[in-house]
């Protein structure tokens, strides 16, 4: 099963379809505006957002991940607040990586926290309570641009480079999950990852403090150059995944994409071993999916980390001063 955003969203301007959809895109407007005045708590530590106003994968996790270790590296106990998207478990809780499955608190909390104490929970208020009880001296939203339950003192808009914002409307018009109009006066900072296709840039107010980076494979992709691979994802965009390793030099000469979130099914895991098998090939996938796969399967696959590398590489510190110059 594979789900693609329509193709009229990717458009550069709306057509038709997104003409027809626009009333509901209008309701969908009116009720996240009517969301974001409920009241908001304002923790004793800074809290710094990674987020995102369109559907799909744009970087948010790994722009988090990256964060994380250069707070640590400054010194601070960071703890990472996620809604826990696919989990069972509603929250408040803390991720716990010896025991928490994915099914549990979802696949990129329990990927989170083998970098920093995780929190799930749709109130990102009282995780942030529990978190700073438990230690933490500044917090991290992995998503949450559109959650009002949380101050934030440093919001970052993180952008996919190729796709941009689509066709520019909301949903389900199009892959906005509010107007761009709305979301840039509570920005303080953008972050675009990947190939700026749209010249995204020069768009922003000056104000806001701009950022880019690319997804690089991590220094584990060099055991396979040279190899016959065949590479699977289930992640917000895979075929980001899949233009990460050919540009790495190692080219798929299978790439399976699955939803995001997915659970991999005894049918997947038998598909992929029976394509393995037949074509002398090595599995990789990404570290989101690999806690998602059972044992002992897990041990046949290659897992590729993705790390950001930054245009220039002040930009991350710079937005970090500014959370602590902020709060």
């Amino acid at each position: 099963m594979k789900r693609r955003p329509p193709r009229f969203w990717l458009r550069p301007a709306p057509g038709l379809a997104a003409r027809l959809l626009r009333p509901f895109s209008l309701i969908a407007t009116t009720l996240t505006r009517r969301r974001l005045r409920q009241p908001t708590f304002h923790a004793s530590v800074p809290v710094l957002c990674c987020g995102n106003i369109t559907t799909g994968g744009t970087g948010k996790t790994p722009l988090t991940l990256d964060l994380v270790q250069r707070l640590k590296d400054r010194g601070y106990h960071p703890h990472i607040l996620s809604r826990g998207h696919g989990g069972r478990e509603r929250g408040p809780i803390a991720v716990n990586p010896g025991h928490s499955t994915p099914r549990d608190v979802g696949d990129e909390p329990l990927l989170l926290a083998q970098a920093a104490p995780t929190w799930i929970g749709a109130d990102r208020a009282e995780t942030a309570r529990l978190a700073i009880a438990q230690g933490a001296d500044c917090l991290i939203m992995d998503d949450g641009f559109q959650n009002p339950t949380l101050h934030k003192d440093v919001s970052v808009l993180v952008v996919d480079g190729p796709s941009g914002f689509g066709n520019g409307c909301v949903l389900p018009a199009g892959p906005l999950r509010e107007p761009l109009a709305d979301a840039l006066p509570r920005a303080q900072a953008a972050v675009i990852i990947g190939e700026d296709r749209h010249n995204l840039l020069p768009s922003f107010p000056p104000s806001l403090l701009t950022a880019q980076a690319r997804l690089v494979p991590g220094p584990e992709i060099r055991k396979l150059q040279g190899r016959r691979i065949v590479a699977f994802a289930g992640i917000g965009r895979p075929e980001k995944f899949f233009d990460m390793l050919r540009d790495a030099g190692v080219a798929p000469i299978r790439a399976l994409p699955f939803p995001d979130h997915h659970f991999y099914t005894p049918r997947d895991i038998q598909r992929l071993e029976t394509l393995s098998r037949e074509s002398g090939t090595t599995l990789v996938t990404t570290a989101k999916d690999a806690v998602k796969l059972p044992f002992p399967f897990r041990t046949q696959v290659k897992i590729i980390g993705v790390e950001l590398l930054w245009a220039d590489p002040q930009s991350p510190e710079r937005l970090l001063d500014l959370l602590f110059a902020a709060s």
